[in-house]
């Protein structure tokens, strides 16, 4: 009765909740790194701001608990977002000067660590407000928001520079759709705090507790194992401009699949995902897309080597990206529950990023050592091999109580 009685809101306002986050390291990758090319920086210096986007994403789950037991859910959102656009618009008026590029990149720091704040507080509304038929879709429209932000910030950001050459108007826009991306907060019921009413000690407490009870269970080891795994990684999608050469492609192909178009396949892709994973064992659909995208990559080592031909190939490859990511929201989202949201999500999902940049390297090496084919059949191996070390995994523990490994353990999930 009580779960006809609140079904929770339509998942795609956690599209437009999760914008911020996709538009601060898109402007960074795509738009600010087109003005400082063209300023005089060279790749290097472009390739370390970007990184410096990356960084607070691979250690958020340090700040996490913060987010999980001091103020609501809205009133945190409203902090990252106003955040994220404040320094998005100040960027945009700096000067372009290389004598500046640290103060870009510390700037850059900070946008990207205030849109770790915006979806973090997504994750516990997301968490409490969740039917678990509806886990996937969660997932999919959020990382919709995601990559579709991403291609705001990146393609429409540059494209608006371009035409109207003042990148303070770029920098504007989008600070003030990143402000308007708080709106579905209005119809959002507040999730409330870790432990509400007691100290911060004690809710910090509650917080470790609910953290173990994740990696007590197998649900949730197995989600943060396969989370470890290069499944599903789009290790590609940072490498276009890189590998374009050997299709013929020039500027601007890679600016369409790194930019506005890579956000237009991919939201498809990850609403879908999301969708299927609901309708069988999310675990198994990560796999699956997992398959999927080296199945992309090997028919692409062996395809046509013509400007249409990446273009195609790269959209179907950030389509199935799309999916990846989808499903990689719903294997969270089933694995957390609803205590300390914030903190367990984001502790899966700096571990999901460990593949993601181990994969980049590789592909590059691979493409240094063998060529743009030799890259491609590397990545499928890849992601072929690690569906299978998960299975084998997953098999083999299979009815096994962690009460073998811990002395509290949670019985095995069927």
């Amino acid at each position: 009765m009580t779960d006809t009685a609140h079904r929770g809101p339509h998942p795609a306002l956690y599209l437009i909740l999760y914008l911020p986050f996709g538009i601060a390291f898109g402007y960074v990758t795509v738009t600010l790194g087109w003005l400082l090319g063209n300023a005089g920086a060279s790749v290097a210096a472009i390739a370390a701001l970007a990184g410096m986007g990356l960084l607070p994403n691979t250690w958020k789950v340090l700040w996490a608990p913060v987010i999980d037991t001091t103020l609501t859910a809205k009133a945190w959102y409203l902090v990252g977002v106003a955040g994220t656009a404040a320094i998005i618009a100040g960027i945009a008026f700096m000067p372009l000067r290389l004598g500046l590029l640290p103060a870009f990149g510390w700037l850059v720091l900070a946008a990207n660590f205030m849109a770790t704040i915006t979806t973090m507080s997504v994750e516990r509304f997301m968490a409490i407000d969740t039917p678990e038929d509806q886990k996937g879709q969660a997932g999919g429209w959020s990382q919709a928001g995601n990559l579709g932000g991403a291609g705001l910030g990146g393609g429409l950001g540059l494209l608006i520079v371009r035409h109207s050459g003042h990148p303070w108007i770029s920098g504007a826009f989008l600070a003030a759709v990143c402000m308007a991306s708080a709106l579905p907060l209005l119809w959002l019921r507040e999730p409330g705090r870790v432990a509400d009413g007691r100290s911060y000690l004690e809710t910090l407490k509650e917080t470790g507790r609910d953290v173990l009870t994740l990696v007590r269970a197998r649900i949730g080891l197995l989600a943060c194992f396969i989370m470890l795994l290069p499944i599903g990684s789009g290790g590609l999608q940072q490498l276009w401009a890189a590998i374009a050469k050997d299709w013929g492609a020039g500027a601007d192909e890679v600016a369409l699949v790194g930019g506005l178009l890579s956000g237009l396949v991919s939201i498809p892709g990850c609403i879908a995902g999301g969708y299927l994973a609901d309708r069988m064992d999310r675990k198994q659909a990560y796999m699956l897309f997992g398959v999927a995208l080296s199945a992309v990559a090997l028919v692409m080592a062996f395809g046509p080597r013509t400007p249409a031909s990446f273009l195609v190939f790269a959209c179907l490859y950030n389509f199935v990206v799309g999916f990846s990511y989808g499903a990689y929201s719903a294997v969270t989202l089933e694995a957390i529950g609803q205590g300390a949201a914030a903190t367990k999500f984001n502790l899966i999902s700096s571990l999901s990023n460990v593949p993601i940049l181990v994969v980049t390297l590789v592909d590059g090496w691979a493409e240094t050592r063998f060529g743009a084919t030799g890259m491609l059949l590397t990545e499928a191996g890849i992601g072929v091999a690690a569906v299978a070390v998960y299975g084998v995994v997953a098999m083999a523990t299979r009815g096994l109580s962690w009460g073998v490994l811990f002395r509290r353990g949670s019985p095995a999930a069927p």
